[in-house]
């Protein structure tokens, strides 16, 4: 890392820039709010911003599960819990008994709820409260480690299985003709946002992490006039309000993950604006 930090020191002459949680925190932006722009234009198209936001819920009681096994390591319980989550949401809308908001307003509130519950026996719960907001300025280096695997699979994915994950989402039975397995790739993307949000949470925050994944995609696709530059403006846009909230958050000392949500709704309203001005014209 110290060659990493040295060339920071280089390129960034600025007094933000001179502190390790600082660069580590930066670090970590530039990491997963490419992810949030990537996934987020997916999440958008299906409107299943509430899916993910549930995802975020469902970390509280992957905590708490975490707590009652004894485990050292959360990320492991919260991950567990959020894809089983995923997949038990994802089974019964294909089912077709309830509405799909429905469905997962009931999961969100009962993950929440039990994480909640389990986690406030013997008044143990504000040890726990810190996942709520997130703090990405806790950062470990060996954790952002962590975090570019997953950047690199989920690139992968994006890679090699975009049409076939964007056709089987979209148009079942126009997957179906194209011999798509509509219900695999459907599954591989639950799969993908519960992990993104599980390794997420802990710096992001359960409280905001979903509005990360929903403003810069629906920035996004108010300027974007294809699906290619539809995706470019997400990640740019993810980036700009990553990188811009962090510095605002050092010299406001405001908390980060809040901060950076607020320039990233600044830059929705300011994207909706362009898009009726367009419009009119």
């Amino acid at each position: 890392m110290e060659g990493i930090y040295q060339f920071l020191d280089a390129l960034l002459p600025f007094e933000w820039a001179e502190f390790a949680f600082m660069k580590n925190a930066l670090l970590a932006v530039l990491i997963i709010t490419p992810l949030f722009g990537l996934t987020g234009t997916m999440i958008v198209n299906n409107k299943m911003s509430f899916f993910s936001d549930a995802l975020g819920h469902s970390a509280m009681t992957g905590i708490a599960i975490g707590v009652l096994l004894g485990v050292d390591n959360y990320l492991f319980s919260m991950l567990g819990f959020a894809l089983l989550f995923a997949l038990a949401i994802s089974s019964i809308i294909e089912s077709g008994t309830s509405s799909s908001d429905t469905i997962i307003g009931v999961f969100s509130s009962a993950g929440v709820a039990l994480g909640i519950v389990l986690l406030s026996i013997n008044g143990g719960f504000s040890k726990y409260s810190n996942y709520l907001i997130g703090d990405i300025l806790a950062i470990r280096p060996s954790e952002l480690l962590m975090l570019l695997i997953v950047l690199i699979a989920v690139l992968l994915l994006w890679f090699f299985c975009f049409n076939r994950l964007m056709t089987a989402s979209l148009n079942p039975d126009l997957a179906a003709s194209k011999r798509i397995n509509a219900r695999l790739y459907n599954t591989l993307f639950v799969v993908a946002i519960a992990l993104i949000v599980t390794v997420s949470i802990k710096w992001v925050g359960i409280l905001i992490i979903n509005s990360l994944l929903v403003l810069p995609a629906a920035s996004a696709r108010n300027l974007a006039k294809g699906m290619r530059s539809y995706h470019g403006l997400s990640v740019l846009i993810s980036l700009f309000s990553g990188v811009c909230g962090l510095i605002v958050s050092y010299y406001l000392g405001t908390a980060a993950g809040g901060t950076i949500v607020l320039v990233a709704a600044v830059l929705f309203f300011l994207s909706f604006i362009i898009n009726r001005c367009r419009d009119k014209a």
